[in-house]
């Protein structure tokens, strides 16, 4: 690297770490629960972010991994293969540092996060399926002599586990003062894998008996492998739950930090979405609902087991995202979703204390 490019580099870098320092920590809510039932829930408001999603913390950390690694270069063309969170987030971190930003995503993508990029100065290149967003962005970034940021195999990597201000140093830190100040689960979703591997490991580097569940959209290629780490791997279908399940096991899954899986239906998904609205006022996306329909059936199981403490998960973005798709009844009843169901289930839950299996008709 000529000093030239090392002088660019060390004031992208310095430009970053300033918007760090004027951003302060993202929320961290308490759900109110009956309180006979003595377990107390948290849900991080990742919604905060300036890019409005858990992502800018991923998209800030390949930010970073590109420019220590001498990848990213004053005018590189920043392109990713994104489901659309994660291209918000980089659009912003790549209009910060004056970069061209090109998001390859598939044409089922909300008009809202398209709309979102491009007011951050990027531009979308739409392809018909999900699995092509792979192989187009890496031609993409060949044909602009850019920088494919490759999101997927390097979000596990990016990140500092051991701390340096990452989600899981900032949940430990927010609960000191709460009556159960160690959570006895924390739940996530899989999109790259690079959360669940963050959290997993920092439990263990910092020995907190805290378990890790990691929820998973059904037809998603994650669970499966996680449940047969020997067996052949498994392929998926693309998800019906933006921003995360994927059709094939991405290189930045780490299985063998994570402690549960739960494999969550989509309608339930939207279902627990929709709840957290009545329930806590906070208007979320369909992930959301994913974490939160884990989080229902963990405490129903400790309910049963005698168990109380606390409980973990996040508010991965808004969903003034979804108005188009998952606060869409007709376009719900188009996907063959029916939520009513999984409403009911959550229902008897809160007047239970125990979530009723659901059958379909």
């Amino acid at each position: 690297m000529n000093r030239q490019n090392r002088v660019w580099t060390e004031e992208a870098i310095r430009k970053i770490e300033a918007e760090t320092k004027r951003s302060a920590d993202t929320h961290l809510y308490s759900v109110p629960l009956p309180e006979s039932w003595d377990i107390q829930l948290y849900l991080k408001d990742e919604s905060t972010h300036r890019s409005g999603s858990l992502k800018h913390r991923l998209a800030r950390s390949l930010f970073l991994f590109g420019l220590v690694n001498g990848w990213i270069h004053e005018g590189s063309t920043i392109v990713e293969a994104s489901s659309g969170s994660t291209a918000v987030s980089e659009a912003y971190f790549a209009s910060l540092l004056g970069l061209p930003f090109v998001a390859v995503m598939a044409n089922t993508t909300s008009p809202e996060k398209i709309r979102l990029i491009e007011n951050f100065g990027g531009s979308c290149l739409l392809v018909d399926h999900a699995a092509q967003v792979y192989e187009a962005a890496q031609e993409m970034a060949t044909k602009t002599r850019g920088h494919y940021m490759d999101q997927f195999t390097f979000a596990e990597r990016a990140t500092d586990w051991r701390g340096n201000n990452n989600i899981a140093e900032s949940i430990f830190g927010q609960l000191t003062h709460e009556p159960n100040p160690i959570p006895r689960w924390i739940v996530v979703g899989a999109g790259t894998g690079g959360t669940s591997a963050t959290i997993g490991r920092y439990l263990r580097y910092c020995r907190h008996p805290t378990e890790l569940t990691v929820v998973d959209p059904e037809n998603s290629a994650f669970y499966p492998n996680w449940r047969e780490p020997q067996g052949t791997p498994c392929t998926g279908k693309p998800s019906r739950i933006e921003g995360i399940g994927r059709a094939r096991l991405e290189p930045s899954f780490v299985p063998s930090v994570i402690d549960h899986m739960i494999q969550v239906p989509d309608a339930a998904s939207i279902a627990a979405m929709r709840h957290l609205h009545t329930v806590a006022g906070l208007h979320a996306g369909p992930s959301t609902g994913t974490n939160l329909w884990g989080v229902w059936m963990l405490i129903s199981e400790m309910m049963a087991k005698g168990e109380t403490g606390s409980i973990v998960t996040l508010m991965c973005d808004g969903g003034e995202r979804y108005e188009g798709n998952y606060y869409n009844q007709e376009w719900i009843s188009a996907q063959g979703l029916d939520p009513a169901p999984y409403e009911a289930a959550i229902a008897e839950f809160f007047e239970t204390g125990t979530l009723p299996p659901v059958t379909l008709a």
